[in-house]
């Protein structure tokens, strides 16, 4: 299996983990407000590691193309 193959797999995994703790951020908002927050916090940040990690993909890929 190419090495892509598994960075674009992390990819979806952190879009993933950025739905599910949307969800729970929407489910804990009117009961549990400072849990809301961390949950907000953590999806902000994985998806901003879902295009730092497609970015630098793209830029191995085309590494690899150079080659």
């Amino acid at each position: 299996m190419n090495m892509t193959k598994y960075f674009k797999f992390f990819e979806i995994a952190y879009l993933i983990i950025a739905i599910v703790f949307s969800v729970e951020t929407v489910l804990r908002w009117n009961t549990d407000r400072p849990k809301a927050y961390i949950f907000l916090l953590f999806a902000v940040l994985a998806v901003f590691m879902y295009f730092f990690r497609k970015k630098y993909r793209k830029r191995f890929e085309n590494q690899d193309r150079k080659k």
